[in-house]
């Protein structure tokens, strides 16, 4: 996610989107890492003008291009840089929405329990062998950028950087998920739950562990099918009035329920044996899936003026 605002510096960035044809080169590269020639002709332009507005979305930090070996040539592959550009705009002291945002690598778990199917992968390789679980605790583990099992629970401990002053009004957790199946299966419903601080704050029901149409754009290329390729990104927000899954509500759970007050949160991504689906899950962070980002935790809170004090 680029974070953008209204310093000068960010005027490549507003230029860039400022025009119809990089708005779909953007959307194309949404869908395939594609080589200039391919842009081109799928949009009836020439390479050169293709290779400027490319330039211009290269320049915003929209864009990323590499040199690559194919079909006996080497062709120059774009494809997109971010997951989306967020841009905050001036506003007074009193009405800021300030939080803190913390980057959980997948890998840096701190309590598991992982049945088969299951295993886990850095960028470049397969820690450990399919199927074992005792490589959940292999040393490696913490560069891990994918992960799976066929049922269990993964759990993350993170520290509460919340000051007494800082009142919270709503937790944000996102992250890029999906089921497990054996290779992969898109129709492969699994049925997640998830806990903070051991309070469940609700399920919700992957559709499948996709994979078997298309790769995923971050997923390193040693990757193969018909292995598992890429995730949904979903939002999970609490605060005072529930829990909600991209806003549609999956519980009562509030943040009043959640001991916000203790030094440090858990963060339990689970799929229970008495579930309707036991059907696994798949966590992808950076450097695999379709959104190159870890898990995000925010907590937002409201800043105190002097005059509450």
């Amino acid at each position: 996610m680029l974070k953008a605002n209204t310093d000068r510096k960010w005027l490549p960035l507003y230029e860039a989107l400022a025009s119809d044809v990089r708005l779909q080169i953007i959307e194309l590269l949404a869908d395939a890492h594609m080589n200039v020639k391919d842009i081109a002709q799928r949009m009836s332009l020439s390479s050169a003008i293709v290779t400027m507005h490319i330039r211009k979305l290269e320049l915003a930090g929209l864009v990323q291009t590499k040199m690559v070996r194919k079909a006996g040539g080497t062709h120059k592959m774009c494809s997109l840089a971010q997951t989306g550009v967020e841009i905050t705009l001036p506003h007074t002291v009193a009405e800021e929405r300030v939080y803190h945002e913390q980057s959980i690598q997948v890998g840096h778990y701190t309590a598991f329990e992982a049945f088969p199917t299951c295993g886990l992968a850095t960028r470049e390789k397969l820690i450990g062998h399919y199927d074992d679980p005792r490589y959940f605790l292999d040393p490696e583990r913490v560069k891990a950028a994918i992960l799976w099992f066929g049922r269990g629970f993964v759990e993350y401990t993170v520290p509460n950087y919340l000051l007494a002053s800082q009142q919270p009004v709503e937790l944000e957790i996102s992250f890029e998920i999906a089921s497990e199946a054996p290779g992969s299966n898109e129709q492969w419903p699994s049925d997640i739950r998830f806990y903070l601080n051991g309070t469940r704050l609700g399920e919700w029901t992957s559709p499948g562990d996709f994979g078997t149409e298309s790769r995923g754009r971050y997923t390193p290329d040693w990757w193969a099918p018909p292995l598992n390729q890429y995730g949904l990104w979903k939002v999970l927000r609490v605060n005072e009035s529930g829990t909600y899954m991209d806003g549609q509500r999956i519980s009562n759970t509030k943040l009043g329920d959640l001991r916000l007050e203790d030094r440090f949160w858990t963060l339990r991504f689970a799929v229970e044996e008495d579930a309707a689906h036991v059907g696994g899950l798949t966590l992808y962070g950076a450097g695999f899936g379709n959104y190159n980002q870890d898990i995000q935790l925010r907590a937002y809170y409201s800043k105190r003026r002097a005059s509450d004090d």
